[in-house]
């Protein structure tokens, strides 16, 4: 938990990391607890990203755990495409219908060779492939966080997202970062990248990307109210590529600890019975005044074309453990808790929505 910075002054960035990478060990915790895989030869690091929001307030970013994300890495060999050889369905479709970005451009630093393989940009989402390969051994939090962003040449308001790597030898592994923006984005941008190592390496990658084509948008402004919690989704929007449902929470409280806006998730049901696999989507979160409020955007596989009714059903998902860190303006780490024994549980009511 950080509080905001003023958006003329730098963007904090080494707070920021550090706020993160406090959290990898928890979030190694989280994989080994929720992915038997793991336990194999190959093991993979999942752990999410974001950047400060510029309101005035205190900005949150919980961990996120992505099942879909771990199972997709554990399927990619060192050689071809990231994407197509994941088990993420709409990377598959976006790789094989020719909708992603092929970059191809390898830097090398230190014998570490840095492939930025290929980028798909759907929605407000941002999916990035990785080859990495080294002529020495890597430690298995090398990369620490993922990769830090810019959008022609400015950080944004607002993001959140996961980063994955599959390590497939003690010398290469592969990777996978999503990036949610919060804020509107263009539909065409020069892409920044900066990928650093644990000993000082930066490896930095520029190239223009553009938004799929395709992309419908569903407006609809659904509220409902419970017990002080209230949520209103805004929009509903689907692609070949995926899904995603955009939401905005907000209640009376100022324990981040507490406060349970950031830990609303979704069912997704087609009128045949069939559930969308949710991919990510974590939640960026500020206190105005005395509320707490929240925004977010959660990613889903595909829906079939012949798909014409969804039903949605929100739901609170509480964490089993966690903690984190706060850090102050003067940048002074304080440890929290975990709180999440003392959350009131909520019920969300069903809705309808209808797929042109």
């Amino acid at each position: 938990m950080k509080k905001s910075h003023d958006p003329s002054e730098e963007f904090p960035q080494d707070q920021v990391r550090a706020a993160i990478r406090s959290g990898i060990i928890q979030a190694k915790e989280q994989v080994d607890t929720f992915s038997p895989r793991m336990k194999k030869k190959k093991r993979k690091i999942l752990f999410t990203l974001c950047s400060v929001a510029t309101v005035l307030g205190i900005f949150i970013c919980s961990l996120y755990y992505s099942p879909a994300l771990a199972s997709s890495l554990s399927q990619i060999p060192i050689i071809g495409s990231v994407f197509g050889n994941s088990d993420l369905i709409g990377l598959q479709k976006a790789q094989k219908n020719g909708l992603t970005s092929k970059i191809g451009e390898t830097e090398t630093i230190n014998g570490i060779s840095v492939t930025l393989d290929e980028i798909l940009y759907d929605q407000n989402n941002i999916t990035i492939g990785l080859f990495i390969e080294s002529d020495k051994e890597l430690d298995e939090f090398y990369f620490g966080a993922g990769m830090d962003f810019t959008i022609n040449g400015k950080n944004p308001a607002g993001s959140t997202g996961s980063y994955g790597e599959d390590i497939l030898s003690a010398t290469s592994r592969t990777a996978i970062q999503e990036i949610n923006v919060s804020e509107e984005m263009p539909e065409e941008f020069e892409l920044g990248l900066i990928l650093r190592g644990e000993n000082g390496e930066k490896w930095f990658f520029s190239t223009p990307i553009e938004k799929i084509t395709g992309i419908q948008k569903i407006p609809l402004n659904h509220s409902q109210t419970v017990d002080g919690l209230i949520l209103t989704v805004t929009e509903f929007s689907f692609s070949e590529t995926g899904a995603s449902i955009t939401y905005e929470s907000s209640e009376e409280e100022t324990d981040f600890d507490l406060s349970r806006g950031g830990n609303i998730e979704f069912r997704v049901v087609d009128e045949n019975g069939t559930e969308l696999t949710g991919r990510s989507g974590g939640a960026t979160g500020e206190l105005v005044k005395d509320k707490i409020e929240f925004k977010s955007s959660k990613q889903f596989d595909p829906i079939d074309p012949t798909v014409t009714e969804l039903t949605i059903t929100p739901y609170l998902v509480i964490p089993s453990g966690g903690g984190g860190v706060e850090i102050d303006e003067n940048g002074k780490e304080k440890e929290l808790e975990y709180k999440g024994n003392l959350i009131k549980p909520v019920e969300f009511d069903s809705f309808k929505i209808k797929i042109p």
